[in-house]
């Protein structure tokens, strides 16, 4: 009788350790980020991530341009909407896969005058859709900050014949904090 109510407690014991370790883990969801090169280019791009478990994680992209001296895409601002795949030992972190969709405006086609040298566009900024992939890696410290590298490309899906590219491009050089 006297075992009974020794095993008892010592199984609560066992459970209450184990509870206490997967609370001690840093676990955090969400993010944000800014990318650092985008400034340099004369444009300014922000993210913020949320991350599901240790394998994956939704996140939204705002890109805009307040230079247009110094930009030289076409691309006026985008949307990115992403869903990653991390292949880390750690908590969402580490090599990624991604796949995008991106809502943006870009300049219309581009048309050069050959007896003045000059260029003008033809009709307004166009609306369009991408659907792409992308790749990358993450690095997280003890205390939150973020480094994280991406390149991804993806296909103009409805209004490509009125500009002078079929394709998007997402480059990243990010860093953040992750809460």
């Amino acid at each position: 009788m006297k075992k009974k109510y020794l095993i008892i407690p010592m199984l609560f014991s066992i459970c209450a350790v184990n509870a206490q370790n997967d609370n001690s883990t840093n676990e955090k969801k969400n993010e944000v980020k800014l990318n650092v090169l985008s400034p340099i280019t004369g444009a300014l791009e922000g993210t913020y991530e949320r991350n599901l478990n240790k394998k994956s994680s939704l996140g939204i992209s705002v890109f805009t341009v307040f230079d247009n001296d110094k930009s030289e895409e076409d691309l006026n601002y985008s949307i990115s909407q992403y869903y990653r795949r991390y292949f880390g030992k750690k908590f969402a972190s580490g090599f990624f896969a991604e796949g995008f969709g991106m809502l943006s405006s870009i300049d219309g086609k581009k048309i050069y005058d050959i007896n003045d040298n000059s260029k003008f566009t033809e009709g307004s900024d166009v609306i369009d859709f991408s659907l792409g992939l992308g790749l990358g890696s993450k690095w997280v410290t003890k205390s939150g900050f973020i480094f994280e590298v991406n390149a991804g490309w993806g296909k103009l899906l409805f209004n490509a014949e009125k500009t002078d590219h079929t394709q998007v491009l997402r480059l990243g050089f990010n860093l953040g904090y992750r809460f």
